[in-house]
């Protein structure tokens, strides 16, 4: 989860400069690709973070029979 959390920190920050750059009056296609770079990121946190949780879950007693994988693929395609 540290690893999810650092990128979490990393898209916040972005996403700051994303806004300076609205207020400063930048290029639209230069704050569009700033703004994908962060939406990349955060996918990238969340898909971390449920794999971390998935990992837990199949580490966890019972392994991959006590998982339950609708709550799992409902968790996934929660962040497409």
């Amino acid at each position: 989860m540290r690893s999810a959390a650092d990128r979490l920190k990393r898209a916040q920050g972005r996403l700051a400069g994303v806004a300076r750059m609205l207020e400063e009056g930048r290029d639209c296609e230069e704050v569009v690709t700033r703004l994908a770079a962060v939406n990349r990121a955060l996918d990238r946190a969340g898909f971390a973070i449920v794999a971390g949780g998935l990992e837990e879950c199949l580490s966890q007693e019972g392994g991959a029979d006590g998982l339950d994988t609708q709550k799992v693929e409902k968790l996934f395609l929660s962040l497409l």
